[in-house]
């Protein structure tokens, strides 16, 4: 079934933009002019999602967000063109998921609103549950052999109590790595909790993780657990932990020596059991040189640490990544998705800064757009290719490229040909008469 998303935006321009991208993004949108007449379409459209501007004619966005959180556990994210500090902090403490400063980067957004929907399956109003759908080791697609020893890894650290740093860049996967991890622990029904340090700000923060009391603060209105408290004895998935204050750092560091924490305004600790897995894509003994990363964090967070590739570094693995997003897209649209060798080919030469997730928005956003099985390859999208250093000058002929990516690609392959073979979508007698040819040293 296709989620439904509430959009309420007063400027008729930005609303027909936005409903448009939502809509080919694959959402159901209900547009409203106010927050009026948002509230008058909630109970009949019954969206998964509501996506509201602040400041509009008559009622706010912050009050329509007071109305939806008071009737019905909807996630809201707010925006506005206005931000500061302190709009996004009321927005946090009235409980929107997120807050958006225009212009909207359409990519951002995107992301935001799958997370959304992601962690609001997987987290209710007094309980966090695991994820609605199973995930094994399975959900992980590739057979470089550092995905191999990734595979490993997991297994031997599923079963104890151990602290995991998931290292990474954007897009990688990392969150998946924390949900097998913890599918795979001991009691898999206990709660993965997931929250990501740089979606809340760092005024709330300590409050989103540990909790508070009544009146603790302006707009604590009642007692509210906090993510380790809901964690249970289950799992807490920590992302871009290397962007957290020190301030923040040696809090966390109380939690994990003592396994206690007090809520804000709380006079008794707490305990808790739950498994801490942090995750990062910045390069934390580079910020623990520079002192802005504790060091004995570092060393309380990295028991064991997962080291996850990028997919430039695991070409081989594309074509059996693209098959499996394809599957999964056309199992979504209920319609047949082939990817072409001229489409497969391009994704192979691309160098995807965005890792699998990338990989993943391009395959989407090419099936929505394509109206036959077969992705056209104008719909991909995608940015320039890697440009091949040709080592002749000048020589744009088709002999040199072809002896320079062959070139390029052996190395990737760490000079393994059976591997360079398969990258290359060539059998190994043929890449062996290639190399002949162009006298590559291997």
């Amino acid at each position: 079934m296709t989620t439904r998303i509430l959009l309420v935006e007063d400027d008729e321009a930005h609303r027909e933009t936005l409903a448009r991208h939502l809509s080919r993004s694959g959402f159901a949108v209900t547009a409203a002019e106010d927050a009026e007449r948002a509230l008058g379409v909630f109970a009949s459209t019954q969206p998964a999602l509501i996506l509201t501007d602040v400041r509009m004619p008559g009622m706010s966005g912050l009050e329509l967000l007071d109305r939806i959180r008071a009737s019905k556990d909807v996630p809201v994210i707010v925006m506005t063109a206005f931000g500061d500090m302190q709009g996004a902090i009321d927005a946090m403490k009235k409980g929107a998921f997120d807050y958006l400063t225009k212009p909207l980067d359409l990519d951002d957004l995107d992301e935001v609103l799958r997370r959304c929907l992601r962690e609001h399956r997987n987290a209710g109003a007094a309980a966090v549950q695991g994820p609605a759908q199973p995930v094994t080791v399975d959900s992980l697609v590739g057979k470089d052999a550092a995905m191999i020893s990734i595979y490993k890894t997991i297994g031997a650290v599923a079963g104890t109590r151990t602290s995991v740093l998931i290292r990474g860049e954007t897009g990688t996967g990392k969150e998946l790595i924390a949900r097998i991890i913890h599918h795979n622990a001991a009691d898999p029904n206990e709660p993965f909790v997931a929250i990501n340090c740089t979606a809340v700000p760092e005024s709330l923060l300590e409050s989103e993780l540990f909790g508070h009391t009544k009146g603790s603060f302006t707009g604590a209105v009642a007692d509210r657990r906090g993510r380790f408290e809901l964690a249970g004895s289950g799992t807490i998935f920590l992302d871009e932990i290397g962007d957290t204050s020190v301030a923040f750092q040696a809090k966390l560091l109380r939690v994990l020596q003592e396994r206690e924490f007090y809520p804000i305004g709380g006079e008794r600790p707490r305990r808790t059991e739950a498994r801490v897995i942090a995750a990062t894509h910045r390069p934390i003994e580079r910020l623990v040189r520079e002192g802005t990363f504790r060091e004995d964090l570092y060393f309380r967070l990295r028991v064991v640490e997962i080291s996850i590739p990028p997919l430039r570094e695991r070409r081989a693995d594309i074509p059996l990544l693209a098959r499996d997003i394809a599957g999964r897209i056309a199992r979504e649209l209920g319609r047949e998705i082939r990817i072409p060798d001229e489409v497969m080919g391009m994704l192979l030469a691309y160098d995807w800064p965005g890792n699998v997730r990338e990989l993943e928005n391009a395959l989407t956003r090419a099936a929505v757009l394509t109206r036959s099985p077969a992705i056209a390859a104008e719909h991909l999208a995608l940015g320039p290719a890697a440009e091949p250093d040709l080592a002749q000058g000048d020589d744009q002929s088709l002999d040199a490229m072809e002896r320079v990516h062959v070139q390029r690609v052996l190395a990737q392959a760490g000079r393994n040909k059976s591997r360079a073979a398969q990258i290359l979508g060539v059998s190994r007698p043929r890449l062996d008469r290639i190399i002949q040819r162009h006298g590559l040293v291997v």
